[in-house]
């Protein structure tokens, strides 16, 4: 499998059973590693690893249906689209990815968390390979909310978001999907459909539908390494 710069994703060889194959709830497999390899063939093929404790074997998941977000679709409600004006927080790519996944990782109220030391360590390497992408929103210097995920083709696959400050990861997915539309990217893949996801403009798409958009997707070069926004982050 090639992991070289602006490369296509056709080569990624599917290293799983068939997602199509799976019950709605999307268990498709059990085991193997976190290796760069194995993590770019489950995205390539609709497929993310979903677990809780490093202790057990990785769980593998593809649901149906699939929550989906167009880059050029989010709502941006009207207190929203104020603090967007206001420019409340500078927003950065690709600055700080390995804080971005450790606050994503700090256990929530009322549980722990999915994003394991393995989880963590495997998401970096694919930052420095440079096929993963953090969003940060920053606030007097602090780092107050942001989001990472994997980019291939023209798809942006979400993992996680944390805010520290009101609508701080709010305001880093509405500065992501402004630019992954300049970029002509297709599709923000959200996993499973939520009433957060939905008051954001995710809607839910059936796997089917949306594993044929992945098949398509696998033809088209990676906008690989580190992503800078084309244009200012701050209100004008």
């Amino acid at each position: 499998m090639s992991l070289s710069a602006n490369s296509g994703v056709a080569d990624v060889e599917p290293a799983f059973p068939d997602p199509r194959h799976a019950g709605r709830e999307g268990l498709v497999a059990v085991g193997g590693d976190l290796s760069p390899q194995r993590l770019l063939s489950a995205y390539g093929h609709g497929i993310f690893p979903w677990f809780d404790d490093d202790r057990g074997p990785v769980l593998w998941w593809s649901p149906d249906p699939r929550a989906v977000l167009a880059p050029d679709g989010m709502k941006i409600s009207r207190s929203l689209a104020k603090r967007l004006r206001r420019g409340d927080y500078a927003v950065t790519m690709d600055t700080d990815f390995q804080a971005v996944v450790e606050s994503c990782a700090a256990p929530r109220r009322g549980g722990g968390t999915w994003i394991t030391p393995a989880m963590q360590s495997a998401y970096l390497k694919l930052s420095e390979l440079g096929f993963a992408h953090s969003v940060e929103a920053w606030c007097d210097g602090d780092l107050v909310g942001g989001l990472y995920g994997v980019s291939l083709g023209r798809m942006f696959f979400g993992e996680s978001m944390f805010s520290k400050r009101p609508d701080a990861s709010k305001v880093a997915l509405a500065y992501l999907s402004r630019q992954l539309t300049v970029w002509e990217f297709e599709l923000i893949d959200c996993q499973i459909i939520n009433d957060h996801l939905k008051s954001l403009g995710a809607m839910p798409m059936q796997r089917g539908e949306f594993l044929d958009r992945l098949a398509r997707n696998r033809r088209k070069s990676t906008r690989q390494y580190s992503w800078r926004f084309d244009a200012p982050t701050t209100a004008t």
